[in-house]
């Protein structure tokens, strides 16, 4: 095997990097990660997450998790209400018999991040993940890589996997192409304990999701399995828009007051969201990595996920391509097809590129759609065949 005495490191522990290090251990490989969280419990871990069979759910099925997922995931938390921006339902999947379950190409099922990242961490050896491990830099070293962290500690490996997400260290070091602005921005909220501090949202996701269009704003809305919801709001903006708007998002009043003013037009039950302390809010202007990079592959040293191909999440696929990538990489880097690390990860990085150019499309299509007049419509076509096929 390729990676036979060699160390890999995977410069981060999202769902992606901690599937790679899970196959690659299956299969024999010296693995380690290295995450700048402090430790497990240590961030919170965002919105809930929709896997596909394709993709997210193949890489676990690989990696032989998918009945551990079953065990966590939330069924019925996929469920889509269609709203306009009076709160006006407009679709609902509530109401429909979906028998749709593992094996369907239109089953999508919903685990939050905590879950999932746990349920990785559980899979993986003993002390395989260096807690508070944040990247400063790496240098050549011999035939690999010696990295350095915040902490001020140091090591080696032979190969580098840069999982380390949008603002990545290891990028720079394949390609300096840079991502480009969308000209939208998100900002994303978590409301806890949901059904005292915002009920009328609660009751409104019923245990599943929202998408609430006006024909140039969305907020998109996720129960979630702590009783907390999720959500994030979509509009256009200047690239510049977070700075140049004076807004401190830790401010649950200025949060609110911007709220008000730019959704004016939306019925006040929406101001649930941003009415209460219990609540964290992160402005993230959407940015995508160019649909047509390219690189020349290095022995050495490769990327995935948000690393590789940062997209916007209007179409799903971001979770499922990192997880994609790493099952992929897995199977590269551990084949008796290839000669040498470098023929094995330009095969990986060709076919990932290709694959996530598509993705990045379709997100950067239903983001537009999303904000259009025809958004209502668009969004209709787009889950009913979830039901009918």
């Amino acid at each position: 095997m390729l990676l036979t005495g060699k160390k890999t490191a995977i410069i981060g522990g999202g769902p992606g990097g901690l599937t790679l290090a899970r196959l690659l251990q299956q299969r024999g490989a010296e693995v380690t990660v290295f995450e700048r969280d402090t430790d497990r419990t240590a961030r919170q871990q965002g919105a809930t997450l929709d896997l596909h069979d394709e993709s997210g759910l193949r890489a676990l099925t690989e990696a032989g998790l998918l009945a551990a997922f079953q065990q966590h995931y939330r069924p019925g938390a996929d469920k889509i209400r269609l709203t306009d921006g009076q709160a006006n339902i407009l679709y609902d999947q509530h109401q429909e018999t979906d028998a749709a379950t593992f094996g369907h190409e239109h089953f999508r099922p919903e685990i939050d991040r905590g879950p999932l990242r746990d349920l990785l961490l559980d899979s993986l050896q003993p002390d395989t993940i260096v807690w508070d491990s944040q990247l400063l830099g790496l240098e050549p070293l011999a035939e690999g890589w010696q990295l350095r962290f915040r902490n001020g500690t140091t090591a080696y490996a032979d190969l580098v996997v840069g999982a380390d997400g949008a603002n990545s260290k290891v990028r720079p070091l394949v390609t300096p192409t840079q991502p480009f602005f969308t000209g939208f921005t998100v900002v994303e909220g978590n409301v806890y304990e949901a059904v005292r501090h915002a009920p009328a949202m609660a009751a409104l996701v019923q245990g599943g999701k929202v998408f609430a269009l006006d024909g140039k704003q969305s907020i998109i809305i996720s129960a979630k399995g702590d009783g907390s919801i999720s959500f994030y709001t979509g509009q256009r903006t200047s690239e510049a828009w977070v700075q140049e708007s004076g807004i401190n998002f830790q401010n649950p009043q200025q949060v609110a007051q911007w709220f008000a003013h730019d959704f004016a037009d939306w019925h006040p039950i929406w101001r649930e969201l941003v009415a209460t302390d219990q609540a964290y809010f992160v402005p993230r202007p959407q940015y995508c990595m160019p649909l047509n990079q390219h690189w020349d592959a290095q022995p050495n040293l490769t990327l995935l996920g948000d690393a590789a191909h940062l997209m916007p999440p209007y179409a799903g696929e971001g979770v499922n391509m990192a997880m994609l990538d790493a099952l992929e990489l897995s199977n590269c880097l551990t084949s008796p097809a290839f000669s040498s690390t470098r023929e094995a990860i330009a095969q990986y990085e060709t076919e990932m590129r290709r694959r996530a150019a598509e993705a990045a499309h379709m997100s950067i299509v239903s983001m537009e759609e999303l904000h259009s007049p025809n958004g209502i419509a668009w969004m209709s076509q787009v889950v009913s065949p979830i039901l009918s096929n």
